[in-house]
């Protein structure tokens, strides 16, 4: 039997910020869901609560160890007024994956989407309906317990949060400048690249804060082994379109396995586009652009979607993708997914998931 949510009620509720100055991850609703873990009890106290700072032992292992990792998906204000998630089961089953490579004990992949489903409708009135907006969705999990011993913890919490969100980037669909990263490396197969740990961002801030001192708003990843095959863009995967066919890197252990990437991947076998998941070097992508052959290349994630990129700039060679305009195919992606996260078109994949009052 499904534990009962306790709720606990705020005494005053936050006032919601303008949908014009949301930015992204700026705000943050009136409550959260927290539920706690320990070896002898297993995971415990589901409970939603007033949103407020959290009080954690200085010796707390996630401050030293770095035991915490998270997901990130959205809640959309439907054409027809419901709320939707988009592939949330595909997140919950990404959160586990996470908990498994970093000795984190699993979770009821059902219970905690009922307990965001319940979140979420708690929460409704939070649901931004302007152009690009959504109810972007935070669950994490890190270790609590007091000890200097280096060994997965006993003790840890789990967290949902919400945060009304517009665009990722400020015009969403313009094409962005994207450095070609060869000092630094984002994660190395046998490592922690394919799950969504903390560490793998805070590593990755160097050079991205690099590449914005030199005006590019992205991060091309390569290998860690040979410095030459594409891995991702900034967080996202990354897609080329080459000679009328799209390619994208093969997983390999070391590329995070999106939930936007998957779907831009069955969009495109619906559509009867080629599109091929390869190990490509990016003198591969280099040799396609002076064959006059790299027609368009975008990234792929949660928070952003689609991001069109309209320059890359690798060795000291900038090249520029379509006249630095976003592509036909890129924005058909991105009006064909959105449109299906906002109930304006059809779902034929079933992906799109009603939030309801909570089932009992």
């Amino acid at each position: 039997m499904q534990q009962e949510i306790a709720f606990i009620q705020r005494d005053v509720l936050k006032e919601k910020p303008d949908t014009v100055s949301l930015g992204f991850g700026k705000y943050y609703s009136d409550y959260m869901f927290v539920m706690d873990y320990h070896v002898e009890n297993g995971w415990y106290d589901p409970r939603i609560i007033p949103y407020a700072p959290l009080t954690l032992d200085p010796a707390a292992m996630v401050f030293h160890y770095g035991q915490a990792i998270f997901e990130g998906l959205k809640a959309y204000k439907a054409a027809d007024g419901t709320i939707q998630l988009f592939r949330p089961e595909k997140n919950m089953k990404r959160l586990n994956d996470s908990c498994d490579r970093l000795c984190i004990p699993q979770i009821d992949e059902s219970f905690l989407l009922r307990a965001i489903k319940q979140l979420i409708f708690t929460e409704k009135d939070w649901i931004p309906e302007g152009e690009g907006t959504s109810l972007y969705i935070r669950p994490f999990i890190f270790s609590t317990e007091p000890y200097l011993g280096v060994r997965p913890a006993n003790q840890y919490k789990l967290l949902v949060i919400l945060s009304p969100s517009g665009a990722y980037y400020g015009d969403q669909l313009s094409p962005v400048k994207i450095y070609v990263e060869e000092q630094y490396v984002r994660a190395v197969i046998g490592g922690v690249g394919h799950v969504k740990t903390s560490g793998n961002y805070a590593a990755s801030m160097k050079a991205q804060e690099k590449a914005e001192a030199n005006g590019f708003a992205q991060i091309l990843w390569l290998d860690a082994k040979e410095n030459k095959y594409v891995e991702e863009v900034g967080s996202m995967n990354i897609f080329f379109k080459i000679n009328g066919e799209v390619v994208t890197p093969k997983l390999n252990g070391s590329i995070l396995p999106g939930v936007t990437r998957d779907s831009v991947i069955e969009l495109l076998k619906y559509w009867n586009i080629p599109v091929h998941e390869a190990k490509i070097s990016i003198e591969e992508i280099i040799a396609a652009h002076e064959r006059g052959e790299l027609e368009e290349v975008f990234g792929a994630g949660t928070a952003a979607v689609i991001s069109p990129v309209g320059e890359l700039n690798w060795n000291e060679r900038s090249i520029t993708i379509n006249d630095n305009k976003i592509g036909q195919l890129s924005q058909r992606i991105y009006e064909e997914m959105t449109g299906i996260q906002l109930g304006k078109k059809a779902d034929p994949f079933n992906w799109t998931v009603k939030v309801a009052p909570v089932e009992v």
